[in-house]
């Protein structure tokens, strides 16, 4: 209630800053929620049954013979485990949830997280589509994707208490499936539903609130400030928080904005956005805490905004 006051208080105050009606914007915004929503559905399918897969068919002596002993090495094959998964960042969540139930640690599971949506195969064909080999944004947004999931995955396999780095509900869920009883179709009916009632409410919010920005923030201010090599990465990073759009298509947004905005600024937009837009932070908060998706957040947006800058320096 106070979110819709405040739009329509900003609305009849300060008008200027719209082009755009207020129903206009709403609209604009509940069909940009749908379609995130809608989008991201069938990856989030195929990201649970991916899940119930590895927690339930697989057995965890399998999982951890086929993955690397040294956690250096078995963080880079987790990485680079994208490359063999067309799922986007929605579908993602529950496989890694999925790993951690078979024994992987947090560290290792960001590793994948972080790369897997930016690695995957479909989003390296969509990017090379938009952009081909030009001013090197594909091979700059791969190179730069992994590099900062292995940091990411360095830093957070120094943490003295990985447990503590994971919800309460989730080490609850954990410490259930591995007491679950019954044949595997049972087990695997139960673990669809645990999923689908952790993913699910996060998804619906997060499309929800990728929508509302499309009311509340004026794209023109956006634009205004696209021409300046620190600025436009700042607003190109804001914007890939918030409009949450699926890092199989998300190329071609940014595309629309190649000719205004800075060759930084827009890999700067493919790295944030598939890692930690409101989407994913809203599904990330099923399984991590608050304190480590603010260092995940922080980590991926200090290293996007130094990618970016450098991109600027010698595009």
């Amino acid at each position: 209630m106070a979110v819709v006051a405040a739009v329509f208080a900003a609305d009849a105050l300060i008008p200027q800053l719209f082009a755009d009606p207020l129903p206009t914007r709403a609209q604009d915004g509940l069909t940009l929620a749908l379609s995130v929503l809608i989008e991201s559905m069938p990856f989030v399918a195929l990201g649970v049954i991916l899940s119930i897969v590895i927690q339930v068919w697989v057995p965890a002596e399998v999982v951890h013979r086929v993955l690397p002993k040294r956690a250096w090495a078995r963080r880079m094959v987790l990485a680079a485990l994208g490359m063999l998964i067309p799922v986007c960042e929605c579908g993602n969540v529950p496989f890694a949830r999925g790993l951690m139930m078979r024994g992987l640690t947090p560290a290792d599971t960001l590793a994948f997280l972080v790369a897997a949506p930016i690695v995957n195969p479909i989003v390296i064909i969509t990017t090379h589509q938009a952009f081909g080999w030009s001013n090197g944004i594909l091979v700059a947004r791969i190179l730069g994707g992994y590099g900062i999931a292995l940091l990411i995955g360095w830093l957070f396999s120094r943490h003295p208490d990985p447990q503590s780095m994971l919800t309460e509900r989730f080490r609850m869920t954990c410490e259930e499936a591995a007491d679950a009883q019954g044949d595997r179709l049972t087990r695997s009916l139960a673990q669809l539903v645990v999923e689908l009632r952790a993913v699910m409410p996060a998804l619906v919010i997060g499309s929800a609130i990728a929508g509302a920005v499309q009311v509340l923030i004026p794209r023109t201010a956006l634009v205004a400030i696209g021409s300046n090599p620190v600025l436009s990465i700042v607003a190109m990073m804001l914007l890939a928080v918030t409009v949450a759009i699926c890092s199989n298509v998300d190329s071609f947004f940014a595309l629309s904005f190649a000719s205004t905005f800075t060759t930084g600024s827009l890999v700067a937009f493919l790295i944030v956005g598939p890692i930690v837009d409101v989407k994913m932070i809203a599904l990330l908060r099923t399984t991590f805490s608050t304190r480590a998706i603010v260092g995940v957040v922080a980590v991926v947006v200090l290293a996007a905004f130094a990618l970016g800058t450098v991109m600027n320096l010698v595009a």
